[in-house]
């Protein structure tokens, strides 16, 4: 008879890394809230003030997050098909596409960026400003290739392509529709889980960016490197902006919880205003 696992040490451990992880995060938050600690104010949240006001914040922000969501296309559009045409034709190339996925992990990201500069010197890609951001996007995407590949190859080991597959040429379906009307929604949580990944990448990613001279959201914290708090503050809101994108990805896979979420917010933010007026 099999004895049952107590949850005490679950839990603990679970508390351990909740205490791990928080810890940190809320020595930052009250550092980053302590700007006019010596004017004798407790609390001042001036050091997002000046976050918010400074142009190059949002632009920033919105750089990366373009950068990110064309990574997540390209990403999706290279590996997907290539996924299921291994897992349905070629399963012994499984091993060698399992190798490549390694590569990016064992090169280090720094020698990357100047084996692309190296290799396309002379060439439009760093002849100018947007031959640098096509080449920073291709950068992102063999930085996240290990991050993209696992979970959509696992949501790939989870259904049966082959019965899919044949089913559907059965019923006169081309390539093309079989894998955008069936396979793709049998694999979309794969492809979702590698989203977040590469979008939470691309928000943070600072040496490609750098030497490739890009104004990304990561960079803008090297403009103020001299400041105290700022940077501080800088790190919780990046912190949070992460976690809100991945959210409101999180809520294409459950549209009816997301748009309950966002009646909810709305009727908040209405209720906040009748109260004002």
């Amino acid at each position: 008879m099999e004895k049952k696992q107590s949850p005490f040490l679950a839990w603990l451990w679970l508390l351990i890394g909740m205490l791990y992880m928080g810890i940190p995060l809320i020595a930052t938050l009250i550092f980053s809230l302590s700007s006019e600690l010596r004017a004798g104010k407790a609390i001042s949240f001036q050091a997002y003030a000046n976050l918010f006001s400074d142009p190059a914040f949002g632009s920033g922000l919105l750089f990366s997050l373009g950068a990110g969501l064309l990574t997540i296309l390209i990403s999706t559009l290279l590996l997907v098909p290539t996924v299921y045409w291994v897992q349905l034709r070629m399963p012994y190339l499984r091993p060698v596409l399992e190798l490549l996925t390694l590569l990016p992990i064992v090169v280090p990201v720094i020698v990357q960026v100047f084996g692309l500069l190296a290799l396309y010197n002379g060439t439009f890609l760093t002849s100018g400003n947007q031959g640098l951001y096509i080449l920073m996007i291709g950068a992102y995407v063999v930085l996240v290739f290990p991050y993209v590949y696992r979970p959509i190859n696992s949501a790939f080991q989870a259904i049966n392509v082959k019965v899919l597959t044949e089913a559907s040429q059965s019923l006169g379906a081309g390539w093309f529709r079989i894998i955008t009307r069936v396979i793709l929604p049998n694999v979309w949580g794969g492809v979702l889980n590698a989203a977040f990944i590469t979008l939470a990448t691309a928000l943070g990613e600072f040496t490609i960016s750098n030497w490739l001279a890009q104004q990304t959201f990561s960079m803008y914290v090297y403009g103020i490197k001299d400041k105290i708090y700022e940077p501080v503050a800088f790190t919780v809101v990046s912190f949070l902006l992460t976690w809100l994108f991945i959210a409101v990805l999180q809520g294409f896979t459950q549209p009816d919880r997301l748009a309950r979420l966002m009646g909810r917010f709305g009727g908040l933010i209405r209720l906040t205003r009748g109260q004002r007026g």
